[in-house]
């Protein structure tokens, strides 16, 4: 950690999870001096374990990480998505989606948090031109015409640094967020889910499956071996007998939501929670500011689009500061030209993710009859399925960012 009352770089990233650590990672050969602030200390990376959360990346996000130099960790442990089969709880329609009708092998690849989490900060702390400050907590916030402006507390006591562009990647609930002012708008769904990692008696063979229901989403991805990840929507009050079912029983219970695909279920790991909500900020670009990923937007995990999302936020972030005249990484014209290209796929994500929790919610018969007859629609016409399909992979409309064609920046 750089000591000294006060520091100046050119940005400041607050929060050093995956999106922040990922921007870290996509900024360091654009000669940016970089601090990146993270409140938890880092911990040392371990070998994988039964429980493990699962992050199913799409095309894009894997060309992405190829674009980062951080595939080539993970591809030996990724697991292919090769078919996506979405169904409704007690109603007609199935639509399966298969990558062979791209013309890829896969339509992303579902890997390990914490294989991805090791990846990326261990790229991290060796990264030129970037100082870790960790464990440090962002206690104030700043920003103005010429600099923004972060007090942290350290172990050995308060530092000011100075930036001239500020991002905040401090998840849902951000701080940088909350000090400076900017509303967000949130909605409760009234759903919690629970994770988890589980072994049904038969191979899943590369599929994911996405039963819809009227408490959210019950999905399962290809995970290592035999395995699946789990996240089973509930309503939040049924949330907590969940996760305190003896194990036989919650696997019981978890195969008759599910059905019969992939046979008996036979063991599951240590299983967690979390609210649903939608966060959505009122801007996501201020004055010498940018907020990233959650702190931006936190969305339904419906169709798994969250984090994704927020790497293609990244991948497009960084190709603007690539462009960046004059060097300034804080400028207006820097700044709006992010928000301009970043709007119609967030717009579009959100609404997509949102519009279908609610849908699937609502218990009215026309509600009910909507559904099926989209779900029909999508099994028995192409163009509705490679439409579902390009948005799945990422692929939204608007320029595709050049990480995302697997390129590397520079300046």
């Amino acid at each position: 950690m750089s000591r000294g009352s006060s520091q100046s770089y050119d940005i400041a990233i607050v929060g050093g999870g995956l999106v922040g650590a990922s921007l870290a990672v996509a900024l360091e050969p654009l000669g940016y001096s970089v601090a990146v602030v993270e409140a938890v200390p880092l911990q040392a990376p371990a070998q994988p374990s039964y429980d493990d959360r699962t992050l199913a990346l799409s095309h894009s996000s894997c060309r992405i990480l190829q674009g980062l130099d951080l595939w080539s960790a993970l591809a030996d442990a990724a697991t292919p998505i090769r078919e996506v089969i979405v169904t409704e709880l007690g109603r007609p329609g199935r639509v399966v989606l298969r990558a062979a009708e791209t013309g890829l092998p896969a339509f992303g690849h579902v890997v390990e948090a914490r294989a991805y989490g090791a990846a990326v900060l261990s790229r991290l702390e060796r990264l030129a031109g970037v100082d870790l400050w960790c464990p440090a907590r962002v206690v104030g916030a700043a920003t103005d015409g010429e600099r923004a402006t972060v007090e942290v507390e350290a172990h050995d006591g308060l530092r000011k640094l100075e930036a001239r562009l500020l991002i905040a990647a401090d998840g849902a609930h951000s701080a940088v967020r909350n000090l400076l002012g900017i509303p967000a708008r949130e909605h409760d769904y009234g759903q919690t889910a629970v994770i988890c990692n589980l072994t049904p008696a038969e191979y899943h063979d590369g599929r994911a499956f996405e039963r819809l229901t009227d408490t959210g989403p019950f999905a399962m991805l290809p995970h290592a071996g035999r395995r699946c990840g789990l996240v089973w929507s509930v309503e939040t009050d049924a949330a907590p007998r969940l996760l305190e079912l003896p194990e036989q029983q919650f696997l019981a219970e978890a195969r008759q939501r599910f059905g019969g695909d992939l046979g008996a279920f036979l063991r599951c790991g240590k299983r967690s929670a979390y609210p649903l909500k939608l966060v959505r900020a009122e801007r996501d670009v201020h004055q010498r500011l940018v907020l990233l990923g959650n702190a931006a937007h936190t969305i339904h995990p419906i169709g798994a689009q969250g984090f994704n999302l927020g790497l293609r936020d990244v991948a497009a972030l960084a190709e603007v500061l690539a462009n960046a005249a004059a060097g300034d990484p804080g400028q207006v014209q820097v700044l709006d030209a992010y928000a301009d290209w970043r709007r119609p796929d967030q717009d579009r994500t959100v609404a997509w993710s949102d519009g279908m929790a609610r849908l699937f919610a609502n218990r009215s018969p026309a509600a009910a009859l909507l559904r099926s007859a989209g779900l029909i629609a999508h099994a028995l016409l192409p163009p509705l399925r490679r439409r579902l399909t390009a948005g799945a992979m990422g692929y939204r409309g608007g320029r595709t960012p050049r990480l995302a064609l697997g390129e590397r920046l520079q300046r």
